[in-house]
């Protein structure tokens, strides 16, 4: 089988098919009526500034999938954050890429949905080690586009390995319950000793500590199993016996430590978001994170004709002509009209992606995730008021 997953070629998003069907027939209706005006075109998710920033990514995707068409295109740099006004503004015929307008969106919507939400569990325990472990809840064809998103926003490393491959970096991860099911309980050391003859000497010795009994007791018999071999304890705990997750935490603590294995970490996974990693993060060393990632709300981006042949144009409750937007000095977006002169000192976001077809600009995965973490310390970005 060629396709036998049922996912939409790159050939088919290249060639503009992977489309809504009313813009195949516009351009029909523009050819038949023997017009193809030069435009301008915004991609906005909010007019004016709200008050509230997300992350913008994908841009290196929207790249790929114009290069060769006749445009200029203008974008924020990958990882910027913004809030309110255009994140991209598209020049060209209008017939060069309307088509393309279902994908672009789509490269940029949902790719920026996961960046965010990567962003608030980052900042939530800035000294923490911070993975994505949620690859799991999203089509295989999009893993490496949820990894890269975390990447982006400053997490430490994912779980995905053919993400890793298509990224360059190497997955990781140690072991499921899965893995304790298949020795059974009571048999968990000879589990956690086999993992540890087993698996390359660059992989961590973190052990799942919560399968058939109480997290304190596996962790206390996974050190004394493995010694000064054990790196960590993961805890995975069921939210149906959870209880007081934090309280948990402190006492497998508490007897690690009275056992002098101060140097054992404790990691925590399991539906955890910015408010319950906020709550352990000075008593767990560190967090995977899963479905805050991977449910996030797609940024609703929409792209908009704001100029037709030199002249400003708009449908209702949307903002005609041209525009700039501009990070202040105090940290604040501010959007203008093109011709206008921008706020004192303001830094221009816009930057150029495309000329006459051609990417005049690198993507760099470490500058972009330096600029994003940057960037919501300036504008203060606060995972707590999301």
């Amino acid at each position: 089988m060629s396709n036998p997953f049922g996912t939409v070629p790159a050939a088919a998003i290249l060639e503009g098919r992977a489309t809504d069907a009313y813009f195949e027939r516009t351009r029909s209706t523009l050819e038949h009526a023997g017009k193809d005006p030069h435009v301008v075109a915004e991609v906005t998710a909010d007019q004016f500034p709200t008050g509230s920033f997300e992350v913008v990514t994908g841009i290196i995707d929207v790249a790929t999938l114009f290069e060769g068409r006749n445009v200029d295109i203008d974008a924020l740099p990958d990882g910027q954050l913004f809030d309110g006004g255009p994140v991209m503004r598209i020049e060209g015929p209008y017939l060069e890429f309307a088509e393309l307008e279902t994908s672009l969106l789509g490269f940029l919507s949902q790719p920026s949905g996961f960046a965010t939400a990567a962003l608030e569990t980052r900042l939530a325990a800035p000294e923490s080690t911070v993975l994505s472990f949620g690859a799991r809840h999203v089509h295989p064809s999009i893993a490496a586009t949820v990894e890269r998103a975390a990447l982006l926003a400053g997490l430490d490393g994912f779980s995905h390995v053919a993400a890793g491959e298509i990224l360059g970096r190497e997955a990781g991860g140690t072991m499921p319950h899965a893995l304790m099911f298949c020795f059974g309980e009571g048999n968990q050391a000879d589990a956690w000793q086999a993992f540890d003859e087993a698996v390359g000497e660059n992989v961590p010795r973190i052990a799942l500590a919560d399968t058939f009994w109480d997290e304190k007791s596996e962790s206390l018999l996974a050190a004394e199993t493995l010694g000064d071999e054990l790196d960590g304890v993961r805890i995975d705990t069921t939210g149906s016996r959870r209880g007081d997750f934090r309280h948990i935490i402190r006492e497998v603590r508490w007897e690690l430590d009275a056992r002098g294995h101060e140097d054992v970490d404790i990691f925590c996974s399991g539906g955890l978001g910015p408010d319950a990693i906020a709550n352990l993060r000075d008593v767990a060393d560190g967090f995977g994170v899963g479905s805050h990632i991977t449910s996030a709300d797609s940024v609703d981006f929409s792209l908009d004709i704001v100029a037709i042949d030199g002249d400003p144009i708009s449908k209702r409750g949307k903002l005609s002509g041209v525009k700039d937007v501009y990070r202040t000095a105090d940290g604040g977006h501010h959007v203008a009209l093109a011709d206008d002169e921008g706020p004192e000192n303001g830094e221009t976001l816009l930057e150029p992606l495309i000329r006459d077809g051609e990417v005049v600009r690198e993507f760099d995965l470490e500058a972009a995730s330096e600029r994003c973490l940057a960037d919501a310390e300036a504008v203060g970005f606060d995972p707590s008021a999301e």
